[in-house]
């Protein structure tokens, strides 16, 4: 690789990182994570559960089918990159 390739390289790299590190996260971008997080997960299979975010604090609504579920969405929230608190709502179907 030549120098100044092997430069430009290093230059896009560094720039990235430090762009990503700068911006804020949005509660609109904390709702979005976790709601793919949620939805994508094989035993909460979140679709329709409801996520609101303000200030960083998560709060999760609907139904799921079982307590595992339920104590599994809130791990998965939690994990999210912003997220400060997560506020369980979620209630059992019967």
């Amino acid at each position: 690789m030549k120098p100044r390739t092997r430069a430009l390289l290093l230059f896009f790299v560094l720039a990235g990182a430090c762009l990503a590190k700068s911006a804020p996260l949005t509660d609109n971008m904390i709702t979005d994570q976790v709601a793919i997080r949620l939805a994508s997960d094989q035993v909460v299979k979140g679709g329709g559960l409801k996520v609101d975010v303000k200030d960083g604090v998560v709060t999760l609504s609907g139904q799921v089918d079982e307590p595992k579920a339920k104590t599994r969405a809130e791990g998965l929230a939690k994990r999210v990159k912003g997220v400060k608190q997560v506020i369980n709502n979620l209630t059992i179907r019967k």
